[in-house]
């Protein structure tokens, strides 16, 4: 159990951290700042359990892991994350 645990545990607070180095790359005064520490957090819960899945199923390499967080926190926070409208006053629809 230890060894499905610690992984996982670590993955997660892997993808935390991640994506709150993803949130000083964005714009300063953006809503909702708590939302990309709390995305790399499920990314790294979601990459952890497909990764599990690859080792089993066809013996992935362990550095797979943190390539699969990052290229997942970029996806849930890029381009496929929450979109900003601009409404061209520069106060970003407040």
């Amino acid at each position: 159990m230890q060894q499905l645990l610690i992984p996982l545990a670590m993955a997660a607070a892997f993808g935390a951290f991640i994506g709150a180095l993803f949130r000083l790359s964005r714009l300063p005064g953006r809503k909702r700042p708590l939302l990309f520490p709390l995305v790399g957090l499920i990314a790294g819960i979601t990459a952890f359990f497909i990764h599990y899945v690859l080792v089993s199923t066809v013996g992935a390499p362990i550095w797979l892991l943190p390539v699969l967080v990052v290229v997942q926190i970029w996806l849930w926070l890029g381009p496929l994350g929450p979109k900003v409208h601009d409404t061209g006053s520069g106060d970003n629809g407040r």
